[in-house]
Order: C-alpha cells, then structure tokens, then sequence
C-alpha cells in the first residue's frame, strides 16, 4: 500500500512561525491545478499492482481550493491509482474556511477526515502568530465538523507560546477534549530559519521562545490527555483507540508514498527519496513541458537506520533491536545498545523494543541522533 500526499501551497496570509512552501498570492493558483493534474497523469506507479489506501491533502492551506478544483484532484487521483475502499482522505483546513455548506461538499466528495489547525483558542496568541481566524471561529470548526457527521477529526494546537501561561495551556486541551475530538496534533512552538518570527525575535520585536516552558507545557499535556483516554502513539500526535492518523503511521513505518505538487516528497519504500522544486512558477512551466522538476536521493544503510532511529523512537512502540538486527546487522545493533547505556534514566525495555519515558520524550531528537550511526 502506498500513500499520496497532495501539497496546495497557498494561503490567506503568513503565519510568522512557517517555514513550509507555500505564496499568500492566489494568482497562479488555477494554473497550479491543472499542473497538479497534469503531474498526476505523468507519474507511474511504483508497482503496477500496487494500490493505495491514504491520501493526504496539506499546506498551505487547502481548504482554499474550490469546489471544482478539489473534485478534479481526487478524479485524477481516482483514475490513476487503485484507491482501496475505505481510504483514508485528509484535508487539512483553516477554521475561517469552515462552514455546513463546505463540509457537506468535502464529505460528498469522499474527504472523511479532517485536520483542523485551530493552534491556540487566545485571540492574543492568534494575533502574535499572525493566524487569519479568532476563538470563536476555532469553537464553531469544531461544532460544525461534528454537526456534518466528521466523526474522524484532528486538532491542531501549538504550546510554548511567550506569553501562553500554564493554566491558559491546560485550558486550550480542555476545550478540545470537551468535543470529543478524536486526534489531537500538538507541537512546540519552533523558530525557523528565514521566517517572519526568527527576523522578529533577531530585532527583538517579540520575546524568544522558553524551553523551560516548552517542558513544563509538554509534561502537562502528556498528563491531561492520558487522564482522558488517548493513546500518545507519537510524539506529538494523541488519538483515541482505532483513530490514529494511517497517512502519518505511514510515513514513520517507512511505506511508500507519492507526492504531488510543488515542494512535496516521494519515498518508493525501498531507498529512493525524491522531492518536487519548491517554486510554484517553475513548477508550473515545467510541467506545462511534459517534465515533473524534482531532485532525488539514494539513501544508503545508514540514512535508512538514523531515518528509522529517529522515527520509531519517537513513536508508542518504540524502536526495535530485532528490527535493526535483522536489516542493517548486528555490529549496528550492539552500537545503538552500547550508546542507550547512558541514557537509562530516559528509556525502558519492552521484549525488543526500545521506548521513550515520558522524561525521555522531552529529549527524544538529541537522544536520536546519539544514536545515529555517521
């Protein structure tokens, strides 16, 4: 089974913390279209019997394409892959764009999940990451998706935040377990290269971010949605049981994936990692010629188990030694126990896998990339 990954690199406006692809210019955005589906149209399938079972729309914002516009994405997609019944099919979508008549047609078209990126429900906090909807407008996404029978959703929500205090915190998780919500993605604020909020913090318009915070806001959050039944299944994603996000366990399985669209990444499974030019007017012109303008990688044994280190150990399950054992060698697999000594405060042992302590998921990157064989 693969998985497809469609990348709509507009938006309303620029968020200070993203550093993703993506232009607050909509002028193209009908020629990107027709570029996607030509991209379609032009890519083969990794295996001709292979079908696939997630497809993943994301951003930039796509809850901005139209009626017309996402129907033509998903026949195309339709057409030339063999959709299993019962698919997963994500659109992540901005609580502005949301309202009865647009979730009836995203639930006609076949979308049966959605990805809310409601981040803060302070309207100080949405203000500060330039965020282009309100509280209210984060409530009433919520309220309408369950209304229209989205009984598969997901919240985003963003801690960490200067100024966002602990209790303030505990309140923004409140109000989404109040709703039941099945999946909820919850990330550190991150200051990335070249965006608005590192030239922000570099002139010291705003405050940089706490890491103390950052801790203290991550424990509570681990606390809290554990007291009311999800699975942490991943770092930074909690899902009530049978709701994980499939598209995303894919990617840390390491399973093939396509994707589509200017900046999106492809993985054939095997060792060949591809990715897409991230510049939405060349994108355009090169496809228009018939040719798809990506780069690509062969990634060698190594790249492979500091890929799956870095993934697995963030994950439920953890990382197996078995696993690293029977692929990459058991040279490779005394290396990685012999570095986990020092860090016995922050792992615990179950049969072959080797997983995180809630102390250890606040170190889980540095931890892995201890492990990373060079």
């Amino acid at each position: 089974m693969a998985g497809i990954y469609v990348h709509i690199p507009f938006c309303k406006q620029a968020c200070n913390y993203c550093n993703f692809h993506f232009s607050t210019s909509l002028q193209l955005k009908n020629d990107l279209v027709v570029a996607l589906l030509k991209e379609i149209e032009l890519t083969s399938p990794y295996e001709k019997s292979e079908s696939t079972d997630t497809i993943y729309f994301g951003g930039g914002t796509p809850s901005l394409l139209g009626h017309v516009e996402l129907s033509s994405i998903l026949n195309a997609i339709f057409k030339k892959f063999k959709v299993v019944p019962g698919a997963e099919i994500t659109l992540e979508a901005n609580p502005d764009d949301i309202n009865p008549e647009v979730l009836k047609f995203w639930k006609d078209e076949g979308i049966n999940r959605l990805s809310i990126g409601i981040q803060s429900f302070y309207n100080r906090d949405l203000r500060w990451m330039n965020r282009a909807h309100n509280s209210e407008q984060g409530i009433r996404s919520m309220e309408q998706s369950l209304k229209a029978g989205f009984d598969n959703f997901s919240i985003d929500l963003i801690y960490g935040i200067p100024g966002l205090m602990d209790e303030e915190w505990v309140k923004n998780i409140e109000k989404v377990t109040a709703f039941n919500v099945p999946h909820i993605s919850c990330y550190a604020l991150t200051v990335e290269p070249k965006t608005a909020l590192k030239k922000l913090i570099e002139t010291k318009k705003v405050p940089d971010v706490d890491a103390e915070q950052q801790s203290r806001q991550f424990l509570l959050l681990m606390e809290k949605l554990e007291a009311e039944g999800y699975d942490h299944y991943e770092i930074s994603n909690f899902a009530v049981p049978g709701k994980r996000s499939r598209h995303n366990s894919s990617y840390w399985m390491g399973k093939p994936y396509y994707g589509f669209g200017p900046a999106a990444h492809s993985y054939d499974g095997i060792n060949t990692r591809s990715w897409n030019i991230a510049n939405n007017a060349l994108y355009i012109k090169s496809i228009s010629a018939g040719q798809i303008p990506f780069e690509k990688e062969e990634l060698n044994d190594s790249q492979k188990l500091n890929e799956y280190i870095m993934t697995s150990l963030r994950t439920m399950e953890g990382m197996s030694l078995l696993k690293i054992t029977d692929e990459y060698g058991e040279d490779a697999a005394e290396k990685v126990l012999k570095t986990l000594k020092k860090f016995e405060d922050k792992i615990y042992r179950a049969g072959d896998n080797i997983i995180l302590t809630k102390t250890g998921k606040l170190y889980a990157d540095g931890i892995a990339s201890e492990l990373f064989v060079v």
